[in-house]
């Protein structure tokens, strides 16, 4: 049999095309009245035309046209997409205190009162108000984060990335710099080492091999053209049996005797002693910023948003000379803090002065005790009643943020017992404030360590929704 006529399959699509409804039609369907008061008539009109011109399009390939209701159907679901898409609170009961996906570390309440004071009105961010004289943007931050951690300057940038970037890219463009084998890493997100030297205009000098590295290797590759030493600490991820890397100070000491300076990535931003905690974890021994300095690092990179417990930020800190170059680099201006991020380490700045580590979450969180998170526990199951299977049970929490991977803390999480612990975990990020836990040997676990204690009630409350589906 032959093909049917053209103008018969045209006639066809234009009989289902006419079914489409209208677009004002959709937009004023009672059924979607909430979401008109949520996003907005315009909004929403956008969403219903998309809708159609999809349909329209399937209808043009040889689909029949819905019918009304499940167009309606259609932009709601979109427009509950669209709902879900901005950035909203999470319980974090996963256990992972640094949690990337989730923000990292949580801010203290003096830094949202910073911000709230700051971002809805003009602010001193690059004037003096005493003299009237424009000044240098985060200035009196920066002088308050040098005498924090003991360095004669500080600089501040938008991550530790960046960080890392603006010291090679302006002390060693076109020339080398001396890196272990068994320090060239990857720290997540695609963020290599060699990758970050090329990108600044450096040349990679390796030395050494994966597991074993001395310090005389790395006076061995000192030539002319060395830039400087590049220490990279092996924060998440870890090295052990055969293997050998000197100390700090041994690389200082070959820095000085050829008059080079050592750059020493840190990362995780630890600025204060640990908590008895996490006594006898791998946590004890990451070093702080202080003790770089001590040692002798010319300059040392460090994030703000991990242990330090501020928010998205990198940090150059260490000898004023250099520092006052990287300041001076046309790249500096490209990588500098917003005047929000400024507000909000003002605030944990303040919290770090005053001796108050209660105040920043982070500090808060790897704090309290396991017979603290077992009492919260314990709560939680009362409150749950008799028709939800749950029990205590001992875990152990993670650090996170690319830090410290193989260094748990001890931790106490509600044990969920179900046939399908996948789905109860999907039910929980489906609610209007998602609980995140983890499944762990075919049942969910939440976490109390990383949940704040104001929470316990949302998290109870969460529980009982999601098991009564």
């Amino acid at each position: 049999m032959g093909q049917a006529p053209r103008h018969r399959f045209r006639y066809g699509r234009g009989v289902e095309l006419s079914k489409l409804p209208k677009v004002d039609k959709v937009v004023d369907a009672p059924e979607l009245g909430q979401v008109r008061g949520a996003l907005g008539r315009k909004a929403v009109t956008v969403l219903a035309r998309g809708v159609i011109a999809q349909l329209r399009a399937e209808v043009l390939g040889g689909s029949a046209a819905p019918s009304f209701e499940a167009v309606v159907a259609q932009v709601q679901a979109r427009a509950a997409a669209r709902l879900r898409a901005g950035l909203r609170p999470v319980i974090n009961a996963t256990g992972v205190i640094l949690h990337t996906n989730l923000g990292r570390a949580p801010l203290p309440q003096a830094s949202l009162r910073r911000i709230t004071e700051t971002a809805g009105c003009y602010s001193t961010l690059e004037l003096d108000a005493e003299t009237g004289v424009r000044t240098r943007r985060g200035v009196q931050v920066e002088l308050a984060l040098a005498e924090l951690i003991g360095a004669e300057d500080a600089l501040l940038v938008n991550n530790n990335a960046a960080a890392v970037l603006l010291a090679l890219s302006s002390l060693a463009a076109g020339r080398e710099v001396v890196v272990s084998r068994g320090e060239l890493v990857e720290i997540g997100g695609g963020f290599r080492i060699p990758e970050v030297l090329a990108r600044s205009g450096a040349r990679l000098v390796e030395v050494g091999t994966t597991n074993r590295t001395r310090a005389s290797d790395y006076a061995r590759a000192i030539g002319t053209e060395t830039a400087c030493l590049l220490r990279v600490h092996p924060s998440n991820f870890k090295i052990s049996g055969f293997a050998e890397r000197p100390l700090l100070s041994e690389l200082v000491a070959v820095a000085r005797e050829r008059g080079i300076p050592l750059v020493k990535d840190l990362g995780g931003g630890l600025v204060v002693e640990l908590p008895a905690s996490i006594a006898g974890s791998d946590l004890e021994r990451e070093p702080s910023v202080q003790a770089c300095l001590r040692a002798g690092a010319d300059l040392v990179c460090f994030s703000l948003d991990k242990l330090f417990g501020g928010p998205q930020g990198g940090v150059i800190a260490g000898r004023a000379a250099l520092v006052r170059e990287l300041r001076d680099d046309p790249l500096a201006r490209a990588l500098r803090l917003d005047k929000l991020a400024l507000a909000a380490l003002d605030g944990v700045l303040d919290a770090y002065q005053r001796g108050a580590l209660g105040e920043i979450p982070v500090h808060a969180l790897l704090a309290t005790s396991t017979a603290e998170l077992a009492a919260r526990v314990d709560v939680w199951i009362a409150a749950l009643g008799q028709g939800i299977v749950a029990d205590r049970v001992e875990c152990q929490s993670a650090i996170g943020g690319g830090t410290l991977a193989e260094a748990p803390v001890a931790s106490v999480a509600l044990r969920l017992s179900t046939p399908d612990p996948e789905a109860l975990a999907q039910r929980l990020r489906s609610g209007a404030v998602p609980v995140l836990g983890r499944v762990v040997e075919g049942a969910l676990l939440l976490d109390a360590r990383t949940v704040f204690p104001e929470q316990d009630g949302e998290v109870v409350a969460a529980l009982k929704r999601a098991c009564s589906t």
